[in-house]
């Protein structure tokens, strides 16, 4: 099939290189100059794990352009991927919009029954309150009968994207009608995995609902860590204790820094927006972002505590991105500690494997930066492991040695740590009993 996918962030180009790697014919579009030649040259724009080799392996099937006209004419089905940010009161839809005006004003040369597919994650009502009437105003053609509608939510997790396209635990078309419908789930015919067809709202709200239940699940646990640190129990014991249950499972119960990413404190508080709007006030999810916000300032807290004075001292913060497998820094943890430690007059010496470029466009000259961990932690008079990606999860004895200080906040709980004892460090990890910040 010949697909146009509108937009080449996170997650256009993954939608686009796994549809090609599919068989299909893939045009990507994109406003950008720079980033369109890149991916011609078979060069991602971005970090994701696998995404290159997917890429280079699918340049025949797949081309970048900024004719967004020619894409979708020369297509039978067009997605909408483009960015939804935070905004005030809700999220920007002006991308949204952009793209809609751009594929109606192509719908009106077109000749044929077309579908458009959003897969940009919205809030419900969108599709057919904002999408369907600019596509119909542009085109001069009836949704429904000219040219069909569909709603196809993704569920693709930074760094195991590749892997969560291709195996998908399930597949969400929310359509206009059974056409609609039917012409999106064509194209995933080859997935052995459940479908659930229902309207374009329902479709939306499954998003919406899926990243505030995870995000749910991550403050759950973080709230539960910041008690075991009073009553001298061990969060990782309580975590792994209730994750056997199949009704909770493991998944998303690492305690830790908090959630971050473009997904999940978009769209909660988007959700939280919604609710609000609609005269209803969503308790649960406010919670859910108050206990995510005091995380990061919670591990900053427990810092200052163990060191006393850190102004004029240097911090190492050990890893920026919001998570491993990824370089997205949005809304990453790291952020609000750097920010609170310059704020208290700290001299920041940071690393990460992949996020230096973003971490110093976010920070400029501010913070030191650097790749490897016993660079970052040369001189360091303390450190909080804030990332947990692979190359960090060394022995304690790497960290003793490294710093000259030897407080260690474990924001991720990587480290063992009675071995962290034993190597002499003053360890803090968060959810640890034995840390014990409060009376038994």
């Amino acid at each position: 099939m010949n697909i146009s996918i509108i937009g080449t962030g996170y997650v256009g180009l993954i939608t686009g290189v796994c549809f090609a790697d599919l068989g299909n014919q893939v045009t990507c579009v994109d406003v950008v100059k720079e980033k369109v030649e890149k991916i011609n040259r078979g060069e991602a724009p971005l970090y994701e794990d696998g995404l290159r080799e997917v890429l280079k392996r699918n340049l025949k099937r797949l081309k970048a352009t900024t004719d967004l006209r020619s894409a979708v004419l020369e297509s039978d089905i067009t997605f909408i991927c483009v960015g939804t940010p935070d905004k005030k009161g809700g999220i920007d839809l002006s991308y949204i919009k952009l793209a809609s005006e751009g594929i109606g004003n192509a719908l009106r040369e077109k000749k044929g029954y077309h579908v458009v597919v959003d897969k940009s994650t919205v809030v419900p009502g969108t599709t057919d309150s904002v999408i369907i009437p600019i596509l119909e105003q542009t085109s001069g053609k009836r949704a429904g009968k000219d040219f069909g509608v569909a709603m196809n939510p993704e569920f693709l997790r930074e760094g195991s994207a590749i892997r969560d396209f291709m195996e998908p635990d399930r597949i969400v078309i929310g359509g206009l009608d059974e056409r609609s419908i039917k012409a999106v789930a064509d194209i995933y015919s080859e997935f052995d995995c459940p479908v659930l067809k229902t309207d374009l709202r329902t479709a939306e709200m499954i998003k919406y609902a899926a990243n505030a239940f995870l995000a749910t699940k991550i403050s759950f646990i973080n709230e539960i860590a910041n008690i075991c640190e009073r009553v001298g129990t061990d969060v990782v014991d309580v975590a792994r204790g209730i994750g056997m249950d199949k009704r909770i499972s493991p998944h998303f119960l690492n305690a830790g820094a908090g959630y971050g990413g473009s997904c999940f404190p978009k769209d909660v508080k988007a959700i939280v927006e919604l609710g609000r709007k609609k005269g209803y006030k969503p308790t649960l999810l406010e919670a859910v972002m108050d206990v995510n916000r005091g995380q990061a300032l919670h591990i900053l807290e427990i810092l200052k505590k163990k060191m006393g004075k850190i102004k004029g001292r240097r911090i190492g913060v050990i890893g920026l991105a919001f998570k491993p497998g990824t370089d997205d820094m949005r809304e990453s943890p790291a952020i609000t500690i750097i920010e609170g430690l310059l704020k208290e007059g700290a001299e920041v010496s940071a690393c990460d494997p992949i996020a230096i470029d973003n971490a110093r466009r976010i920070f400029g000259n501010r913070i030191l930066l650097s790749r490897g961990l016993e660079e970052c932690l040369k001189g360091c008079d303390g450190a909080v492991i804030v990332t947990g990606w692979p190359e960090y999860r060394v022995g304690a004895d790497v960290y003793a040695r490294s710093m000259k200080g030897k407080v260690l906040i474990d924001g991720r709980r990587i480290i063992d740590p009675a071995k962290a004892e034993r190597a002499g460090l003053d360890y803090f990890g968060i959810g640890w009993g034995r840390n014990m910040v409060g009376d038994r």
